[in-house]
């Protein structure tokens, strides 16, 4: 009898240790989902050339096609009093590109950032490239804050629509250097935290860990994207207090999504979203959720009321049915009720 006892006192000790630790690994840091009113990042962007390619640049001859590119190429060369008429030039190992980057606004002069870089024109492939040194500005018209250049790396495993690897991104980790100051808001003078994801509820879950953690009366809901912080007015003792809350951790609210990729197909869910009854038919692909008598005909997919949306996923991906079709059939589940989702097409 004592060792039923025990026995059963054991399950429910690690019933209630897998219970915790399944909660504790559902919070995050509050520094995780939100962003200081003042911690905005700046965006920078410039327009530049990549050479060193191996004949996969921009189709341009005599200044025809991207013509663009072989503009500034005479431009660049200009400066360094060479003088190349544009329709002589024949410019296949040169790409024009766009350059984005984004830096903290604290970030100072010297300090290095990536960069990402993308064809405008009609070049085949990035990949081997080299940025020339490219002035990034912060608004149309203003002066250069930074420059960027570097060897560019090309991602393997970005597909395009006909299954190849897409090369006219890429990105350069450390390309960026800031030259000159950007204004900058004053250090700690945050007074609100901004949700990266509007939610009434996760809101109330942070002004009410922050006023467990900090104090009652330090956190108040505003509306949904922002809560509104009362700090003390000493900068040393502002700076530590913004640091606890951003490490406090709480439980967000997610809203339910169905993530689906519009080239392969790939669908993301919940592993508890299930699907209603219903019957969507799409080109030569029939799905019947729900009770139906009879064999299935080919092209039909038959499954329970209540299945999973992975489980139907799963389904379509047997009949191999094209990936804009998964997606419009998911659309059309969500359009008649029987999906209680977002479904959100990449």
């Amino acid at each position: 009898m004592h060792l039923e006892l025990a026995a059963r006192r054991f399950i429910v000790a690690v019933a209630s240790i897998l219970t915790v630790s399944t909660a504790a690994t559902a919070q995050v840091r509050i520094r995780d989902i939100t962003i200081q009113d003042q911690l905005v990042p700046v965006r920078l962007v410039g327009y530049g050339l990549v050479v060193g390619l191996d004949g996969t640049g921009d189709r341009v001859q005599g200044g025809q096609s991207s013509g663009q590119t072989v503009q500034s190429v005479a431009n660049l060369l200009r400066r360094f009093d060479v003088e190349v008429p544009p329709e002589v030039l024949r410019l296949r190992n040169v790409a024009a590109v766009l350059v984005t980057a984004e830096v903290s606004p604290y970030l100072r002069p010297g300090g290095r950032f990536e960069v990402h870089v993308s064809s405008v024109a009609d070049a085949r492939s990035v990949r081997g490239g080299v940025l020339w040194m490219t002035p990034l500005i912060s608004e149309v018209g203003g002066e250069p804050v930074a420059t960027a250049q570097g060897n560019l790396l090309v991602s393997d495993g970005t597909l395009g629509r006909g299954g190849y690897t897409v090369e006219t991104t890429a990105r350069i980790p450390t390309g960026g250097l800031l030259e000159s100051d950007m204004p900058r808001p004053a250090f700690a003078s945050s007074s609100r935290l901004l949700l990266r994801e509007p939610d009434l509820g996760t809101a109330a879950r942070i002004a009410a860990a922050v006023n467990t953690a900090i104090g009652a009366g330090t956190a108040s809901v505003e509306d949904p994207g922002s809560v509104a912080l009362n700090l003390p007015a000493d900068l040393a003792q502002r700076a530590t207090t913004l640091s606890r809350v951003e490490e406090l951790r709480v439980q967000p609210l997610r809203q339910t999504r169905i993530i689906i990729d519009g080239r392969d197909g790939t669908v993301v869910a919940g592993g508890d979203l299930s699907v209603g009854e219903a019957v969507v038919s799409h080109g030569a692909v029939t799905l019947t959720i729900g009770a139906a008598g009879g064999t299935a005909a080919p092209g039909e997919v038959r499954v329970p009321g209540g299945t999973s949306a992975q489980q139907i996923a799963s389904a379509l991906h047997a009949l191999q049915t094209p990936a804009g079709e998964i997606a419009a059939i998911f659309e059309s589940l969500r359009e008649v009720g029987a999906l209680a989702a977002e479904v959100v097409i990449r």
